[in-house]
């Protein structure tokens, strides 16, 4: 008993420094991590609350005609009649007839809509490439959190406008719409459709007026969209809310709902390459707009002429880009006002670009709220505000030296959340770990026990009673 105890001893009096001179080493560890890599602490932290958890995504069994087969024809047979000069289709990308996956156009008024084209290419990746993505893809629907409907819709919606305008809201002659009632026809007959209500799919609708046709149909479900201003217009029209100014939204929801980033048009600047700012501020686009964006037509005839200020006519084609780079990356700042819905892909262009945005428009709806702090870097006004005399540029020109860097710093840290492009042929290959796809993807998961605690509630209901679909959400 003695021996074991002085041996006992002996060995706790060799492990105390050890474990002493181990934890030191950790802390010196740690401070150096902290000290030079400071950018990746920040962003494990905020930017990736769910890092250790995946979300299991079923992709819903639609035809190619759906999805990549669009782009054939797109790339074959489509001519946009919204533009003076189709650069796509002057010089388009040499395709084989069975391509398995075609280039998205680089035609403005469609690429500024394209994450549908990311998502679904996240999720066609085999799964040894797939190990840098958020979505764990599984092929029971039985096994999923959520069903992702692979229906390309604002392509479909797109070529619809470019091709026959006119026809659009109508049903026939409308090859949209029947794009989306195979849609609907084929996911609402499915066990997983039945089961859930349709509230655990996601649908991608980037463009306002994506599956227009069929929106009261899909509004329980999960939809990733840009903004909510289309939608909220709709159920305006058939609100019976007493209260003024109250609408009881019962398609779209904060609860329920993500909002998405537009795809960028512009390249990436990157800190290290910023030069010295001779503008104040820049904006470039269509004066008219329709609804709220007429706030944009009063802000025009304010800003213009005022010295260092520069507004300009036009959307970025080849020629506006090039017009556009150089704007935003000689301006301070980038005025982002609302057109005919609160947000554009102006903003996303700003980001990238380096030039601190400024956001006037008071009912706007941001990407990864929770998960970025636009605070730290844009600029936000209220409309009674920017509409004072002199009262914008007058508050612009209070920023300090050090503010704007400290916000263009913030801006650099956050840059890579909103690119979609993960450099592969036709978008088949690993996701950037901190990139759009990821984020939507962690966006969604943080919705699931609201969306799963409906379903629930749902089926609980005895036959026969219906309660009214109501989405309030401020």
């Amino acid at each position: 008993m003695a021996m074991t105890a002085k041996s006992n001893k002996s060995n706790t009096s060799l492990t105390v420094p050890n474990l002493f001179l181990f934890f030191i080493l950790l802390s010196l560890f740690s401070l150096f991590i902290f000290l030079f890599f400071p950018t990746a602490t920040i962003l494990h932290s905020s930017t990736y609350p769910h890092a250790s958890t995946t979300i299991n995504v079923y992709v819903a069994d639609l035809p190619r005609s759906l999805n990549y087969d669009l782009l054939h024809r797109y790339w074959t047979s489509f001519s946009d009649s919204r533009l003076s000069t189709d650069e796509d289709h002057r010089h388009p990308p040499s395709l084989h007839p069975v391509a398995k996956y075609p280039p998205y156009p680089d035609n403005p008024l469609i690429k500024q809509y394209s994450a549908e084209y990311w998502i679904m290419g996240d999720l066609m990746t085999p799964p040894q490439h797939r190990v840098t993505s958020f979505a764990k893809r599984v092929l029971d629907p039985r096994l999923a959190d959520v069903v992702f409907v692979p229906f390309f819709a604002t392509l479909s919606a797109e070529m619809q406008l470019g091709a026959n305008k006119g026809a659009f809201r109508k049903k026939t002659g409308n090859e949209d719409y029947k794009r989306q009632r195979e849609v609907m026809d084929a996911v609402r007959s499915t066990e997983a459709w039945n089961r859930s209500g349709g509230r655990d799919h996601v649908f991608v609708l980037t463009d306002p007026v994506a599956m227009w046709h069929v929106k009261d149909e899909i509004a329980p479900a999960i939809l990733l969209v840009v903004d909510f201003g289309g939608w909220y217009r709709l159920d305006s029209r058939g609100s019976n809310s007493i209260e003024s100014g109250v609408v009881p939204h019962t398609q779209v929801s904060v609860i329920k709902d993500v909002i998405v980033p537009y795809t960028h048009l512009l390249p990436r600047l990157d800190l290290s390459q910023n030069k010295e700012r001779h503008q104040l501020l820049y904006f470039k686009g269509a004066k008219h707009r329709h609804r709220g964006g007429m706030i944009r037509e009063k802000l025009w005839d304010l800003m213009i002429g005022e010295p260092g200020v520069i507004m300009e006519e036009g959307f970025p084609n080849a020629t506006g880009r090039d017009q556009s780079i150089k704007g935003m990356r000689t301006s301070e700042f980038c005025l982002h006002p609302a057109g005919d819905t609160p947000t554009s892909c102006r903003l996303f262009d700003a980001i990238q670009s380096l030039c601190i945005p400024v956001i006037v428009s008071d009912n706007i709806e941001l990407p990864f709220e929770g998960m970025v702090d636009y605070s730290e870097f844009s600029v936000f006004v209220a409309i009674s505000d920017a509409l004072k005399p002199n009262w914008l540029v007058n508050h612009l020109k209070s920023f300090s030296k050090e503010q704007k860097a400290t916000f263009r710093q913030n801006m650099a840290r956050v840059q890579p959340i909103f690119v979609y492009d993960n450099g592969h042929p036709g978008g088949i290959g690993p996701v950037p770990l901190d990139g759009a796809v990821n984020h939507i993807w962690k966006k969604v998961h943080q919705k699931l026990p609201r969306i799963k605690e409906t379903i629930i509630r749902e089926r609980r209901k005895p036959p026969g009673v219906s309660v009214p679909r109501r989405c309030h959400c401020t």
